[in-house]
């Protein structure tokens, strides 16, 4: 199991980040909804074939379906149990993620969440950030229990920022992904609404 130690990078965007009146904004990010002119940097991360095993993707998107999901975005999280959000560096205004709450079940008040940041934005923070934002929402706005994530035992990147964000590893799916020709544990970690 993963060590569970409190993180000064947790403590760090606390101290920094003003009294927020938004529960999508930070230090350096901000969390929106979807916008047309997100297609093209969703096709890009959708069709990226290195991401599909830990996003539970198996075929391509045409830029068709992806242009029908973000029209369709409009839906409530109660209609249609997921919420995805562009994640936004603040200085540029650049597209640096998104994340996502999925399989929102509002009788056992829980949601899974997944979060991808762009490689060439990776290592600066902003992971933490938007997992903060999301977690403020869900739990302050949404009133969730808990929030989890499935994560391979190989995405040492995913793992350690669940542990830098305070979740708590509670189980071990055993063989859980087809790897070539083995399979991958995937770690289940969870985080319980503390507001």
């Amino acid at each position: 199991m993963w060590s569970l130690n409190r993180s000064q990078n947790l403590k760090t965007i606390s101290k920094k980040r003003k009294i927020m009146n938004n529960y999508f904004d930070n230090t350096d990010i901000y969390l929106r909804a979807l916008e047309p002119e997100d297609i093209d940097v969703l096709y890009k991360w959708e069709n990226d074939t290195s991401l599909w095993r830990d996003g539970g993707s198996f075929t391509p998107y045409s830029r068709y379906v992806i242009r029908e999901y973000i029209a369709n975005s409009i839906h409530d999280i109660y209609d249609v149990k997921q919420l995805r959000m562009m994640v936004v560096e603040r200085d540029s205004k650049a597209v640096v993620g998104t994340i996502d709450l999925y399989d929102f079940d509002l009788l056992n008040r829980r949601a899974g969440i997944g979060i991808l940041i762009d490689n060439d934005y990776q290592q600066r923070g902003y992971a933490l950030q938007a997992l903060d934002c999301i977690e403020r929402y869900a739990f302050g706005h949404l009133n969730l229990n808990q929030i989890y994530a499935h994560v391979s035992e190989n995405n040492q990147a995913s793992l350690s920022l669940f542990v830098k964000a305070d979740y708590q590893q509670t189980a071990i799916l055993r063989n859980w992904l087809a790897n070539d020709k083995s399979f991958l544990n995937v770690l289940l970690f969870q985080k319980f609404n503390k507001y």
